[in-house]
């Protein structure tokens, strides 16, 4: 039977993986979309809160690391918090994982047209809402039919939208930076100084605000893990590239970063806040002047790369989840022929597309709040992953000092920053005027009407699937397995 099928293994290499991370992770576009507005907060120091933002990622990496060590399943969080916390709190896991796809995948495809109508000088149809809208459509339907016809092919796409997305952002970066110091910027520049990377300048809500954004341009690497069953040496290399791909963003952010902040300079970034990814769009002719083309290219690979690779988390976890009997058994369902999960990432492209329009369709600020929510999805997830890394290393912890550390403390650490950052993101959401729309849904912000519209729902439709069928909820909690463990170097 087609049910019966099994995703392909070794379909693809640690770099392939690696490749898929960083994509996910959308790295031009998410510098231009948070560069920007922590620059408005903490000025000079946006290299340090990206910086600072980057140790709960790195933490939450090696849980992701360890568990993908003693269990391979394509569906990561939601099989490990299974495991570890029971099928409750894995079930939710799942769901969150499963709705970030859907809340942002439109978006993503969004600004890959826009900025790929702007590359070729097609401006009018760039800000034509019916055209970009259309075409947006059309692109989530093409990147879905890529990832449904084969994982190797997904890989392929990537290796070539990766490669000129780091090459576009690097021209960019060198072009402001010797321009900086050659006294040559059409704007108020300012000198990089290693105090730039000190985050705690400012402190306080500024802080806060700044980390929540820095948290937002990290998410995404975790797709190198979803990729667990279809990868070689499944066991190490899908783990390895996680965290590979959260480093590499590192140094990343921190290139382009400190070349955005010294050419345009705080003031401008502050006063340009508001316009998110346009940010690019606005520095990139004053520092390429006619090749700003470059730019735009960058910020549309970025997007089209990532408006793929967000599919495959929620569709793996979705037919993770399928198979262990805590969704519809049709969400199994992989293809006789290409070996993908074509029922579940059909399904998430599906609802991503009904969501990216009817909130369109409402406005643009609403499908930016839209995104706003994506933060308290981010948090929990990783948070929770975590915190089921230590519990279900329990009985290995106090076997070394690294096991101590990288599998128990480390994790739970990340998670504890993670869980602050959720509960001063739920408190700066609840204000309306913090929201794109500035408007009250309810008395409070959309974001966090929204965020919490998602869990709802996510809730009722837990519960009347365990009323339907209760042979998932029979799991019980248990113990990463010894044998696993020892079995190879952790």
């Amino acid at each position: 039977m087609a049910e019966d099928a099994e995703l392909k293994a070794g379909a693809i290499g640690f770099v392939d993986a690696l490749v898929i991370g960083l994509n996910s992770t959308s790295p031009a576009y998410s510098l231009a979309a948070v560069i920007g507005p922590i620059a408005a907060l903490v000025g000079v120091h946006a290299p340090g809160v990206l910086l600072a933002s980057f140790v709960p990622m790195l933490l939450i990496a090696s849980a992701f690391f360890y568990l993908n060590k003693v269990d391979q399943d394509c569906g990561t969080t939601f099989s490990w918090v299974t495991r570890a916390m029971g099928p409750w709190w894995g079930w939710v896991g799942g769901w969150a994982i499963a709705m970030t796809g859907v809340l942002v995948v439109g978006s993503l495809a969004d600004v890959g047209v826009r900025f790929s109508l702007l590359a070729v000088g097609l401006d009018s149809w760039a800000d034509s809402t019916p055209i970009r809208m259309t075409l947006s459509v059309l692109l989530i339907l093409v990147m879905t039919a890529v990832c449904v016809i084969g994982t190797e092919a997904s890989a392929k796409l990537q290796n070539a939208l990766i490669i000129a997305q780091v090459l576009f952002l690097l021209v960019f970066a060198i072009v402001a930076l010797v321009r900086v110091y050659g006294d040559d910027s059409s704007l108020e520049a300012v000198r990089p100084s290693w105090t730039w990377l000190n985050p705690f300048s400012d402190g306080g809500a500024a802080l806060t605000a700044g980390l929540l954004l820095g948290v937002f341009s990290y998410w995404g690497w975790e797709s190198a893990v979803n990729l667990t069953e279809e990868t070689q040496d499944s066991a190490s290399a899908p783990g390895r590239a996680g965290l590979w791909s959260t480093v590499i963003l590192l140094v990343t952010y921190l290139a382009v970063g400190f070349a955005v902040v010294a050419y345009a300079g705080p003031t401008f970034l502050a006063d340009n806040a508001d316009e998110e990814e346009q940010i690019f769009a606005l520095l990139s002719s004053e520092v390429l002047g006619s090749w700003d083309w470059i730019v735009f290219f960058a910020v549309a690979t970025a997007a089209i790369a990532s408006t793929q690779t967000t599919i495959i988390p929620a569709s793996r976890t979705a037919l993770s989840m399928a198979r262990r009997h805590a969704l519809p058994r049709t969400f199994a369902h992989v293809s006789p022929r290409f070996r993908t999960p074509d029922v579940s990432t059909w399904w998430v492209a599906g609802i991503a597309i009904v969501w990216y329009v009817v909130v369109n369709l409402v406005s643009e600020n609403a499908l930016f709040d839209s995104l706003t929510a994506l933060s308290l999805l981010i948090a929990f997830y990783y948070g929770l992953t975590g915190v089921a890394c230590a519990i279900y290393y329990r009985r290995h912890l106090l076997e070394s000092a690294r096991n101590l550390f990288l599998i128990g403390v480390g994790p739970v650490l990340g998670a504890l920053m993670l869980l602050w950052l959720l509960v001063a993101s739920v408190r700066d959401m609840a204000d309306p005027e913090n929201s794109y729309s500035g408007v009250s849904w309810f008395g409070l912000g959309p974001p966090l009407v929204i965020g919490i519209g998602v869990a709802l729902t996510g809730i009722v439709i837990m519960v009347v699937w365990r009323l339907q069928a209760a042979l998932f909820w029979q799991e019980r909690r248990g113990v990463a397995d010894p044998a696993l463990v020892h079995g190879e170097e952790v």
